[in-house]
């Protein structure tokens, strides 16, 4: 109570309350330069050509059109795309936790035989990786180029969450893991059905991480995907970006010509309003389990 009282009291004097004004300034500041560029985009994939060669930036189009979206959604190449980008985020995603998890739950036991030396060679593959190359050469050599395996396996394991989960697990109250044993419950039991239940918020936490970087992966495709039709969307978005042809996803009606800047737009509003349709549903948990075993006990 008496901390509580003492910043509040802070926060009441005159320099305390030109600190908080500052900092809404700020933070107002810093978010407009983050949305207005989203805006913009947003708002150019449902612009003329016309209007986005003339306006330098806009958040509100003049003419609305969907041109860029009816070439977008009559495309095979995108349709194939997006369908393998949503699988290997869903299955990546769920193969991810499951090692992580697996891993981190008996390395938070302390009587485990060879604790310290397997966390140190978790801390050393944090520290220090083999680089690309080595990788690709173990991808080549494992026969998994041009397979979406390709894509999830490598990065399996990412060491820095697994402390953090192991560090979280660690919190967990060993009476109540000793009582579900005197019950007959085994190891694998109590992880299953007590454990995991009760780790709702770094779950969702960690699968919002892991879904993010497997949907927004771009190196991996580019180096393990040589056939263009298992291509992911963000493949698919570097070639429309990068390309000055309109027709890169593939000219469905010959009478049409897909419109070249606000094509690049819509494509790119939509490769991320997926991701952020899923946050809503896992914020509640987010902002708890973002500070879960952070701090080690």
């Amino acid at each position: 109570m008496s901390t509580n009282a003492s910043l509040h009291e802070l926060h009441n004097t005159k320099g305390g309350r030109i600190f908080d004004k500052f900092n809404i300034i700020f933070l107002l500041i810093f978010a407009l330069t983050t949305v207005l560029p989203f805006l913009y985009v947003v708002a150019g994939s449902f612009a003329t050509e016309a209007e986005i060669a003339r306006r330098a930036f806009f958040i509100w189009p003049e003419t609305f059109t969907l041109n860029a979206y009816r070439h977008i959604f009559t495309s095979q190449a995108f349709i194939r795309s997006i369908i393998i980008t949503i699988g290997v985020t869903v299955v990546g995603t769920l193969t991810q936790l499951f090692f992580t998890f697996t891993m981190a739950y008996p390395l938070s036991k302390r009587n485990l035989k060879g604790n310290k030396l397997l966390m140190n060679i978790v801390i050393f593959a944090m520290l220090f990786s083999g680089g690309m190359i080595p990788t690709y050469l173990i991808v080549e050599q494992l026969g998994l180029i041009n397979s979406y395996w390709a894509l999830i396996l490598p990065g399996a394991i990412n060491p820095f969450n697994l402390i953090i989960i192991k560090n979280f697990f660690q919190h967990f109250s060993a009476e109540l893991e000793e009582s579900a044993k005197i019950d007959g419950a085994t190891e694998l039991q109590i992880f299953w059905r007590i454990v995991l239940p009760l780790s709702k918020p770094i779950i969702a936490t960690f699968a919002l991480f892991y879904a993010v970087a497997i949907w927004n992966d771009f190196m991996g495709p580019l180096l393990y995907m040589h056939d263009t039709s298992k291509w992911t969307l963000q493949l698919l978005l570097r070639q429309v970006t990068i390309s000055s042809d309109p027709n890169a996803l593939g000219q469905m009606d010959p009478d049409f010509v897909p419109p070249e800047e606000g094509l690049k737009l819509a494509i790119i509003v939509i490769a991320t309003f997926p991701i952020m349709c899923i946050y809503p549903f896992l914020q509640k948990h987010f902002a708890k389990g973002i500070m879960i075993g952070s701090v080690k006990g």
